[in-house]
């Protein structure tokens, strides 16, 4: 007789990832020899700069291989402390800081740390996929603001977030400039955040990993610094998407001491902490590498001028993105459909926008060269999917 396990109400919360059936076709399909342009990936396509490298081999020869604080070690928590200065964060010390594997792994403390058991999470939609599963993991409910009738601004949307959140609200996810929409949120639209916040009484995540990646000379506004939202504000960021360093792992949180106090217990008794070396190597990403992260942001606004004129050219408006590396296609209201024929038919991978949560679009990386993005646009037309 074969073990069957009876699973948690928890993980069955959670659905499988929407995206795999994508991955999976296109896998066949490469399997198969052909080439498949793929546009759905969520990390730049840029090597870690050489003087991070350089760190990490230099710490582990150093004998920076084993434990380190659980929340991290001095040097890069002070580093990171100094970057949250800068952004007019003055609030924190080291003594607010969680140094984590991976902006994740920050999210998914603070989702623990924060939701009960039918405590409600707001989302602005689109939102990034992992947002919701982790408020269903941690027993939250879900309250969704749709922002793509206003090119995903949010401005526009604040009377639906008044009338979206209440007393019962518990926590709101705002994350700019943002994945997948690109967008900026003007300080108008954060202070319509602050004072909702203000008062239901409700903490709100500030998730900030693309706050480097901006264009048009757009200027994120980090939240924790508007009056009022100081110590209600979780200031989240980290190291993979602007200083190329996705399998790194490492991110971080900001938040009150009482928080930290209580998401450390989780810390401790899970992952322990980030890698000893990898904290090095942010060290060395927050303090040197200014250039590097300007020639990928230089690259990568380029690459998106050209795709929205790509798209103009076959007749699409696509609503200009101001940060991080996605364009939102409007598509047919069947997005997971239209996102299977573009690898079936035009070998081309892309991320369908229901499991962001805005059906008839789907979602494009430009962290691919201008060559492959040409080539994307031009299959995607020949198979008269534009």
């Amino acid at each position: 007789m074969s073990y069957e396990p009876d699973f948690a109400d928890r993980i069955q919360r959670v659905e499988p990832s929407a995206t795999i059936a994508i991955s999976n076709l296109a896998a066949e399909l490469e399997a198969e020899g052909k080439d498949v342009v793929d546009l759905s990936v969520g990390e730049p396509d840029f090597d870690t700069p050489e003087p991070i490298k350089q760190a990490a081999t230099d710490a582990m020869d150093a004998g920076h291989v084993g434990y380190t604080s659980s929340n991290g070690i001095p040097s890069l928590k002070a580093a990171i402390v100094e970057k949250l200065h800068e952004d007019g964060l003055s609030q924190y010390g080291t003594e607010n800081i969680i140094v984590t594997p991976g902006g994740k792994q920050a999210l998914y403390e603070v989702f623990q740390t924060i939701i009960d058991d039918g405590d409600e999470v707001c989302l602005l939609d689109p939102a990034w996929v992992s947002y919701e599963a982790m408020a269903k993991l941690a027993g939250g409910s879900l309250a969704r603001v749709d922002t793509s009738a206003h090119d995903f601004d949010l401005e526009p949307a604040l009377d639906d977030l008044a009338e979206t959140v209440s007393d019962d609200t518990e926590l709101l996810v705002v994350n700019s400039p943002g994945n997948p929409h690109g967008s900026v949120y003007s300080r108008e639209a954060l202070e319509g955040v602050r004072d909702l916040a203000v008062e239901h009484d409700f903490a709100v995540i500030s998730d900030e990993i693309y706050k480097e990646i901006t264009y048009d000379d757009a200027e994120p506004i980090s939240l924790g610094t508007l009056e009022g939202m100081e110590d209600r504000t979780i200031t989240l960021n980290g190291f993979s998407k602007a200083y190329a360093m996705t399998g790194w792992r490492l991110g971080y949180f900001a938040a009150p001491e009482s928080i930290i106090e209580q998401a450390g217990k989780l810390q401790s008794h899970s992952v322990t902490c980030a890698v000893n070396f990898v904290q090095h190597a942010g060290v060395e990403a927050l303090e040197t590498v200014d250039d590097e992260i300007k020639e990928m942001r230089d690259a990568f606004e380029e690459r998106r001028d050209m795709l929205v004129d790509l798209f103009a050219e076959h007749g699409k408006d696509v609503p200009v993105p101001e940060g991080a590396f996605y364009i939102m296609l409007p598509v047919r209201e069947d997005d997971q459909a239209w996102a299977e024929d573009a690898v079936e038919q035009a070998q081309v991978a892309t991320v369908p926008g229901s499991p962001f949560g805005t059906p008839g679009y789907v979602r494009l990386s430009y962290a691919a060269s201008k060559e492959r993005l040409r080539e994307g646009v031009e299959r995607l037309a020949e198979a008269d999917l534009l």
